[in-house]
């Protein structure tokens, strides 16, 4: 069965008019529910990361700034939330539902988080809408735990994945793939084991060309036994920040062509949402909609 975490804590209440979209969080369950591709039981609440688990990955300067709520204006302004206890929480079940999602990946094939993808968070320091990094929890609580040996992070949001590549810089057993637009957010960017910048104004043919020659030869390379696919959608042409011009048919085939290459090569693949800023909200939840309905199909 496809396990997706989900928990009404993951939409945080942000000032009217702020720029990312926290419906999605709701409207995506309702719509896959609505036209029957998972039912409510497909669905499962994550409880809180504890303390020992977020210090396996953050440095305890940053996690106690968060927990006390004492974050300096520059630091808040850089993660683009209004600080609040609540915040703090929502990304402790966030960040533990993408850990729950590689066990219940490492049982079934795949799962999903409705939301995660929290990428631009460092060891010691959140920022771009990223509080804790789940990937890199997820990651180190699985080698912690000797559950898996070697672990592959397919990035495929239209931002570099900075904040992981600056977590795992020197570990060996984590390689970091990231594949975003060039000249997009961040401006100082990390070097991640492979970094893969994409022009303006990418188009589906040269994107799908660009991973069907890359991620296979990964694969063959690193022989991962895990893989983290954070599938962000904000890589569309109707995204107000992504720079890309991808279509949503394009975006389709992308996650089709990670999930088939992982079901083929029977590598247990949890996945995160990350992004998605298009105009109209539909576009937004019909992408992320799509990477559902694949897991469903290839897997189950």
């Amino acid at each position: 069965m496809l396990k997706i975490a989900f928990s009404p804590i993951y939409k945080y209440q942000v000032p009217a008019g702020h720029r990312f979209p926290m419906e999605k969080y709701e409207l995506i369950p309702e719509q896959l529910i609505y036209e029957g591709t998972i039912k409510e039981e497909n669905f499962f609440h994550p409880d809180a990361l504890t303390e020992e688990e977020i210090l396996w990955t953050h440095d305890t300067e940053y996690w106690e700034k968060l927990k006390t709520q004492t974050l300096s204006k520059k630091e808040i302004r850089a993660i683009g939330f209004p600080m609040s206890e609540a915040l703090v929480t929502r990304g402790r079940h966030i960040a533990n539902g993408t850990v729950e999602c590689a066990l219940y990946a490492q049982k079934h094939g795949v799962s999903m988080n409705i939301a995660g993808g929290t990428h631009h968070s460092f060891t010691y320091k959140g920022e771009g809408f990223c509080v804790l990094n789940d990937i890199a929890i997820a990651s180190n609580y699985l080698l912690r735990k000797g559950l898996a040996q070697k672990i592959l992070v397919v990035d495929l949001d239209v931002h570099q994945g900075n904040g992981t590549a600056q977590i795992f810089e020197n570990e060996p057993l984590v390689f970091t793939f990231s594949m975003h637009g060039a000249k997009n957010y961040p401006g100082r960017k990390e070097k991640s084991d492979l970094d893969i910048g994409l022009p303006d104004k990418t188009e589906d043919a040269d994107y799908l060309r660009i991973l069907a020659e890359t991620l296979p030869r990964l694969i063959d390379q690193e022989k991962p036994d895990m893989i983290f696919y954070l599938s962000g959608v904000d890589v569309l042409a109707t995204d107000k920040l992504g720079r890309l011009s991808m279509s949503r048919a394009g975006c389709k085939e992308r996650d089709r062509f990670v999930l088939d290459i992982c079901q083929k090569n029977k590598i247990p693949v949890a996945i995160s949402m990350g992004g998605g800023y298009s105009e109209k909200l539909s576009d937004i939840i019909e992408a992320h909609s799509n990477t559902f309905r694949l897991a469903q199909e290839i897997y189950f």
